[in-house]
């Protein structure tokens, strides 16, 4: 029997995490654990996690650790991860709702697929469920990542689909996908702290063999919270990782080969053109640029380690197929 784990990490997530954990503890398919690591809130989250956690029907299945710092997602979500021993990982965020058959069928979908690594289900807005919050994600000609299907009707968003990769709110990873990309044992690259650490895995995963998809018989509500604020609402701290981490999945992904002749004039355009917008609008971003460049060689290192073990699970299967 396919187990499954659920890793939830939560930063003043008290509105939220209620609702979430209800959820995920009536899915259809019982998850083996729960794992919550909390990011040193302020708000009340940690009481309302330790209320659950010293359930005396639940204290075997909820582990709940507080940090005294902010840990980040990805590190947050490593530190959850490592805690569990399960056959599938769900990457949970506090403000999505589950529908009760979620991890029945995204589990259900990857036992049957083997070159599957990663699944997402089909998550609506919590403000309006018949409008499509994610399919998973996609990615554009400008190398940039966006959430397939949002905004448009959830009626039209019925069809099982290979994808991009998955959106870390809700997304389920198969224990061997996990083991086979992590870096330095992570799996979430912690250089990332948060945003667009769930691109750099899937991009990371399709490199390393394994496939992504959207199953839309797995439901669930996605509350999305000050991200429905526009940009404004977005912390600049938050919108400084958004843009550096960026970068740093280009440099770590991004193939060498005839796509760059195209590739590069367009990134330098778009590139530039965004560049003047931050001078004019948001010139608070420019301190993410000394980032960059400190962490360039880190990068680079990153991406040779990457290509390093493609090239080894291309031999492997090339010697398998021969057999």
């Amino acid at each position: 029997m396919a187990t499954a784990s659920v890793c939830i990490v939560t930063y003043n997530s008290a509105a939220d995490i209620e609702a979430c954990l209800n959820a995920v503890l009536h899915q259809t398919l019982q998850p083996e654990r729960i794992v919550i690591i909390d990011n040193a809130s302020t708000d009340g989250t940690k009481a309302i996690v330790e209320r659950y956690a010293a359930d005396k029907g639940l204290e075997a299945i909820i582990c709940f650790t507080a940090n005294s710092v902010n840990n980040g997602f990805a590190g947050g979500q490593n530190q959850a991860i490592r805690q569990t021993a399960s056959h599938y990982v769900l990457v949970l965020n506090p403000d999505v709702t589950l529908g009760p058959a979620y991890l029945a069928e995204t589990v259900a979908y990857m036992e049957g697929h083997p070159e599957t690594g990663s699944v997402t289900g089909k998550l609506v807005l919590g403000s309006d469920h018949s409008t499509m919050d994610s399919a998973g994600l996609g990615m554009r000609h400008t190398r940039q990542a966006y959430d397939l299907a949002s905004g448009e009707p959830a009626a039209e968003w019925n069809e099982l689909r290979e994808v991009f990769g998955v959106s870390g709110a809700a997304a389920v990873y198969r224990r061997a996908m996990i083991a086979d990309i992590q870096m330095d044992g992570q799996f979430f690259d912690e250089d990332y702290f948060a945003y667009k650490e769930d691109v750099d895995v899937a991009w990371r995963a399709q490199k390393l063999g394994w496939k992504a998809y959207y199953v839309p018989s797995a439901t669930a509500l996605h509350h999305r919270g000050w991200k429905q604020g526009g940009r404004r609402s977005i912390p600049l701290f938050i919108r400084r990782h958004s843009y550096q981490n960026r970068w740093f999945t280009l440099i770590k992904n991004e193939p060498v080969g005839w796509q760059l002749l195209w590739l590069l004039p367009l990134l330098a355009f778009v590139e530039a053109s965004k560049l003047v917008y931050i001078l004019l609008r948001e010139p608070g971003l420019l301190g993410s640029w000394p980032i960059i460049f400190r962490m360039l060689p880190v990068m680079l290192d990153k991406r040779k380690q990457v290509e390093r073990k493609a090239k080894e699970n291309r031999r492997g299967q090339t010697i398998y197929g021969k057999q």
